[in-house]
C-alpha cells in the first residue's frame, strides 16, 4: 500500500473523497457561509512593512486577488519619506522603481503547485538564491536570479537542495543536498557561472541517524556546518568539539569571539545537560574545545535562542512556557573564573503585551542595525510587527495586522474599538507594568475574547499549560462546544499565534483550547525529553488531561469536546481517542503520523531514521514494547463506540505516508461501532504534499470544510 504509483490505491483513494463528499453534502451550504465570512476577514491585500539591509529596503506583499506573495525591494536613498508613507497607510507604496525579486504566484501558475523553501540574497544583494518544491515531495530545486538581469543561471539548478549559504565573495555558494531518505548528508561549494560538475565537496556525513545543516554567521564572517572562513572558503574545516550524543552547538561570531548556545554538561555538575546555556571563545581556539565565560539563565528561565549584532547579542528566553526577550550590548565585559547569570549582565528585557504567546523574529539581516524586529501574536492579538532599539530602550510599533471585523453574512462579530493593552517588562520576578507612551498601543481583542492560561495535572502531578480562548458574549458555562489543539513533539512549539478563520468558532460559541503538553517545546529542551521516547506517555495523559479540566471546569459540554492535530500531533490525538474515546465526540487529523510501529519498522521510508531520536528505535525490544503500547494503528479499541473523525492527507507527502491514514480508517472501520464508523471519512489530495496546497484564500475553504465536519458531528449544522 506504500507505492503511491499503484493504481489499486490511487483508485481507493478516489473513492474514499467520493465518500466523504458524500458524507458532507448537507454542509454544503454552511460551508459557503463560514469561507465567505473567513474571505470577508482578510484584507485586500497584505504587506510586511519594509526592513532595511545595507542600501536596500526589502519586503512582501499579496496583491489584491492573488494567493501568494511577492518579494521585493527598493533602494532606501530612492524612498525619501516612503516608509512614514508605509506606516500612514498600513500598507507598502509600490512605484515603478520597486523590483520584483520572486513572485510565488507566477510559479504556482507554471507548475500548479508551488512551496518555496528557503531564500537567500547574496552579500552584494546582486543575487538571489532559493529553493522550490512543485510536487508537494519536498524534493526543492536550488536556483539562482541574477537581480541585475532578472535571469534565472540555468548552471546552477541543483535537485534536493535544502539549505544555503553564501560566501563574502558573493560568487560562492553552498549548499546542502538530501539522499533517497530525504536526509540532508552533504555540503558542497558552487562557483557562480560554473556548472554542477565543478562543484567542490566540502562534507559529507556518513552516519545516517544525523542530518546536516548548513547557515552563515550573522556578521558574514563564517560559515557553520563545522567552521569556514567566509573570507577564504576553501581553507578547510575547523571542528568546534568532538561529536556527543544528544549535545549540541549553535555558533555565532562577534569581534573575534564565538558566542555558543549549547547543552553541553559542565564539570562536577554545574549544569544538567539538557537546557541551554551560552560560552564565549577565541576564534584562534576554536578547535581546542576551551569554551570560556558561561552565561547561564535565570532562575525559573530557560535560554531558547540567540541572535547577534554589531552592538547587542540577543537572547531567547521562556519563563513557565512564556516567550521572554532580551539584549545585552557590547562589549560584554566579563573576566571571571565561575559562572554568571544573564541578570548579572543587566540586561534589557522587551516589553511585551501581558497575552503575548508568540515572539518571532524578523528577518533582522542587518548586522550593523540597533533596532530588532520581532512580530509579536497571541490568540486575540492579531500580530504586530514591533521594532525594539536596543541602543535607547524604546520600542515602536510599526504595523499590525489588519482584520476586517465589520464583515457580513454569517458573522456575528460586533463593532467595537481595539483595546489598548499594558505590557509587562519581565526584569525581575515581580511583573513591571507600564506604558512606553501613549501613541504605543497594542490592540487586541481582550474585551471581546478571553484568552487565560490556566496549569492542569496530569497523571504524575506535573503542570501543564493549558491556553483556553472564548467569546465574552457567546460562550455558555458548561453548554458550549470546543476543540482542542496539541502537537507535542519534536520540542517544537504550540502554535497558539493570532488567526482570523477562528473567530467563526467563537462566535458561535465554540471555545477554542491549546495544550502545551511534553514533548513540545513550551517549557525548554527538558520539556521536550520528558515527552519522547520512553517518556512519550507523558504527551498523551498531558492532553487527556487537559480534556478533562476543560469538561470538569464547565469550559466545554460534557459530550462536544473535538480535538486536532497534524502530523506527529496526531499520534498524540489518536492515542488519545484509543484510550479514552468517550472523552472525544471528533476529531480531525491532518497528514496524520498514526501507524507509528510499521512506519518506524521500515528504515528505508523517509526520515524514519531521523526520528529514532524523537521516538526510539523499535528494533530495540524495550523501545518496541513502548511504541507498540501507544501506536494509535495498532491500539483502536474494538466494537465501541468511536469519535467521529476526518483525516486529510495528500498523495506526494514525504513525511508521512497517505497510506497511513487510509489503513487507519479502514482498521477503524472495522473494529469499532459501525454506527459511529460510517463518521469517520478521509479527504485526500491529489496533488499537494505535508504542507497543503493553495494561499490564503483556498486556506479558508479548507478551514471551512472542517470546522463544518465538526459542527455536523455535533448536530448543531443549523446554528
Amino acid at each position: 500500500m506504500s507505492n503511491t504509483d499503484d493504481p489499486d490505491l490511487l483508485d481507493h483513494l478516489q473513492r474514499e473523497n467520493i465518500y466523504a463528499d458524500a458524507f458532507m453534502a448537507d454542509t454544503r451550504n454552511l460551508q459557503s457561509a463560514l469561507s465567505s465570512e473567513m474571505k470577508a476577514r482578510l484584507p485586500a491585500t497584505v504587506s510586511t512593512p519594509p526592513e532595511r539591509w545595507g542600501p536596500w529596503l526589502y519586503y512582501q506583499y499579496i496583491p489584491e486577488g492573488k494567493e501568494y506573495p511577492l518579494l521585493c525591494r527598493k533602494l532606501e536613498k530612492e524612498t525619501s519619506g516612503w516608509l512614514k508613507t508605509f506606516l500612514l497607510r498600513n500598507g507598502v507604496a509600490r512605484s515603478n522603481k520597486e523590483e520584483v525579486l520572486l513572485d510565488w504566484n507566477q510559479l504556482a501558475e507554471k507548475y500548479g503547485y508551488v512551496h518555496v523553501g528557503t531564500c537567500r540574497v547574496s552579500p552584494d544583494h546582486n543575487y538571489l538564491a532559493y529553493t522550490v518544491d512543485i510536487s508537494g515531495g519536498e524534493r526543492f530545486m536550488l536556483q539562482v536570479k541574477d537581480l541585475r538581469s532578472g535571469l534565472i543561471d540555468p548552471k546552477v539548478e541543483v535537485d534536493g537542495v535544502v539549505s544555503l549559504a553564501w560566501a563574502q565573495d558573493a560568487s560562492s555558494l553552498f549548499y546542502t543536498v538530501s539522499d533517497e531518505n530525504q536526509r540532508p548528508y552533504r555540503v558542497l561549494c558552487r562557483k557562480l557561472g560554473y556548472g554542477h560538475m565543478n562543484d567542490i565537496p566540502v562534507f559529507t556525513e556518513s552516519d545516517s541517524s544525523f542530518c546536516v545543516d548548513i547557515t552563515s554567521t550573522k556578521d558574514g564572517k563564517f560559515i557553520t556546518v563545522y567552521i569556514i572562513d567566509s573570507a577564504n572558503p576553501m581553507d578547510g574545516l575547523q571542528r568546534i568539539c568532538k561529536r556527543t550524543t544528544g549535545i549540541q552547538y549553535f555558533v555565532e561570531h562577534h569581534s573575534g569571539l564565538f558566542y555558543i548556545l549549547t547543552n553541553a554538561p559542565l564539570p562536577d555538575g554545574q549544569w544538567s545537560g539538557e537546557d541551554y546555556y551560552l560560552v564565549r571563545c577565541p576564534a584562534e581556539d576554536i578547535e581546542s574545545a576551551k569554551l570560556h565565560n558561561i552565561i547561564l539563565p535565570d532562575k525559573d528561565m530557560s535560554l531558547c535562542d540567540m541572535d547577534i549584532f554589531n552592538g547587542h547579542l540577543i537572547l531567547f528566553l521562556n519563563k513557565k512556557g512564556l516567550p521572554l526577550l532580551c539584549s545585552l550590548n557590547f562589549p560584554i565585559q566579563i573576566d571571571f573564573k565561575d559562572q554568571v547569570y544573564i541578570q548579572d549582565l543587566k540586561p534589557w528585557y522587551f516589553p511585551l503585551p501581558s497575552n503575548t504567546c508568540s515572539a518571532t523574529p524578523g528577518s533582522n539581516h542587518d548586522f550593523l542595525n540597533t533596532v530588532y524586529r520581532v512580530v509579536l501574536s497571541s490568540p486575540v492579538m492579531p500580530d504586530v510587527i514591533v521594532d525594539y532599539d536596543m541602543s535607547r530602550h524604546t520600542y515602536s510599533i510599526v504595523h499590525q495586522e489588519e482584520v476586517n471585523c465589520d464583515s457580513v453574512g454569517q458573522s456575528q462579530i460586533p463593532y467595537f474599538e481595539l483595546h489598548k493593552n499594558k505590557i509587562q517588562e519581565a526584569q525581575s520576578d515581580k511583573k513591571e507594568c507600564a506604558l512606553n507612551s501613549s501613541s504605543q498601543r497594542w490592540k487586541d481583542f481582550s474585551e471581546v475574547y478571553c484568552c487565560q492560561r490556566e496549569e492542569v495535572i496530569s497523571h504524575d502531578g506535573e503542570r501543564v499549560p493549558l491556553t483556553i480562548v472564548y467569546s465574552r458574549k457567546s460562550w455558555q458555562k458548561g453548554q458550549s462546544p470546543g476543540l482542542l489543539v496539541g502537537y507535542g513533539a519534536y520540542g517544537e512549539d504550540l502554535d497558539k499565534s493570532w488567526c482570523s478563520d477562528r473567530l467563526s468558532l467563537l462566535d458561535r460559541g465554540w471555545v477554542v483550547a491549546f495544550a502545551d503538553v511534553r514533548g513540545g517545546g513550551g517549557g525548554g529542551p527538558s520539556w521536550h525529553k520528558s515527552g519522547c521516547g520512553l517518556n512519550k506517555h507523558n504527551s498523551i495523559f498531558d492532553f487527556v488531561s487537559c480534556g478533562n479540566y476543560l469538561v470538569n471546569e464547565g469550559y466545554i459540554h460534557r459530550d462536544q469536546l473535538s480535538a486536532i492535530g497534524w502530523s506527529a500531533g496526531c499520534l498524540l490525538v489518536g492515542a488519545a481517542m484509543n484510550m479514552y474515546p468517550q472523552l472525544f465526540r471528533a476529531a480531525i487529523l491532518k497528514v496524520p503520523f498514526l501507524d507509528v510501529c510499521n512506519t518506524l519498522l521500515d528504515p528505508s521510508l523517509p526520515l524514519t531514521i531521523l526520528d529514532y531520536e524523537e521516538f526510539g528505535n523499535p528494533q530495540i525490544q524495550l523501545n518496541f514494547d513502548s511504541i507498540f503500547s501507544y501506536s494509535p494503528y495498532d491500539n483502536i479499541p474494538q466494537g465501541i463506540c468511536f469519535p467521529s473523525v476526518m483525516i486529510t492527507a495528500a498523495v506526494n507527502d514525504s513525511r508521512v505516508g497517505v497510506w497511513e491514514g487510509a489503513k487507519w480508517v479502514a482498521k477503524v472501520r472495522d473494529s469499532t461501532c459501525s454506527h459511529c464508523s460510517h463518521a469517520v471519512i478521509m479527504k485526500t489530495s491529489m496533488i499537494g504534499g505535508h504542507f497543503g496546497e493553495g494561499g490564503r484564500y483556498a486556506q479558508c475553504d479548507e478551514t471551512a470544510y472542517e470546522y463544518a465536519f465538526l459542527m455536523k458531528a455535533f448536530g448543531i449544522l443549523n446554528e
